[in-house]
């Protein structure tokens, strides 16, 4: 998954991952996100470079926190700057040895979706997804807690949320789900028990040999440390015609 703003309302005085914002992603850039319906060049669809990544991607359909697909998500693609796209087809290629794979959930994320995310969190009445996704953490502790911000390291194209699959297809199991808003789903939690902690440490050593960086609030994002747009937040939609040649 930025420092958490701390609206005014009561309701939105609520998450950002650790230091970092989780969900919504990192620092606050000092430049607004940049309103356009094309990517820039650079930006690729990962299917195109790694084909056997698995994709769910979650917002493009209503199984999210939200319960709704989330403004901008077009289609159920993941999209993201070519350099980091290729980073994670190594890692991709490094878990095949063990007979594991990689399962996408998220990765580049539009700030009109991040826009969705905050007027969510400001209807205090928008909980009928709580139960799966946050039923520990009041949902007006959600940008204190990490899991929401202002600004999200997903929208400069760097940045993916994902897990490991075993070589029949089945997601390896973590401990939570992905977007679960709870301290049971930071990396370092010992509420998992031994074979889920075991798991989460393969997806992080190998995410971080090809140079992503974890978060200390979700065991499910990672942050490539080579991003070529390392101070630039986009708006573009998820959809394969934004791409430049598409």
């Amino acid at each position: 998954m930025g420092f958490p703003r701390r609206p005014a309302r009561a309701v939105t005085a609520v998450l950002a991952t650790g230091a970092l914002a989780a969900l919504a992603g990192s620092v606050a850039p000092a430049r607004a996100p940049e309103e356009t319906e094309r990517a820039p060049a650079g930006f690729v669809a990962l299917r195109e470079v790694a084909p056997g990544i698995e994709q769910d991607i979650r917002y493009a359909g209503d199984h999210n926190f939200v319960g709704e697909r989330i403004d901008g998500y077009e289609e159920p693609e993941c999209l993201l700057a070519e350099e980091s796209a290729r980073a994670l087809t190594r890692v991709e290629r490094d878990l095949a040895r063990d007979g594991l794979g990689l399962r996408v959930f998220d990765c580049y994320r539009p700030q009109r979706a991040v826009d969705h995310f905050l007027r969510w969190a400001e209807d205090p009445g928008a909980t009928e997804e709580r139960e799966e996704f946050y039923p520990r953490v009041p949902k007006d502790r959600l940008f204190d807690e990490g899991y929401l911000a202002e600004r999200s390291g997903h929208s400069r194209g760097g940045t993916v949320d994902l897990t490991l699959v075993d070589d029949e297809g089945r997601a390896v199991d973590m401990g939570t789900g992905f977007d679960f808003f709870d301290p049971a789903s930071h990396p370092g939690s010992p509420e998992p028990d031994a074979e889920q902690r075991r798991a989460r440490e393969r997806l992080r050593s190998a995410m971080a040999a090809r140079g992503f960086t974890p978060i200390d609030t979700e065991w499910w994002h990672f942050t490539h440390d080579e991003e070529p747009f390392p101070d630039r937040h986009f708006d573009f939609p998820v959809e394969r015609a934004a791409l430049r040649g598409e």
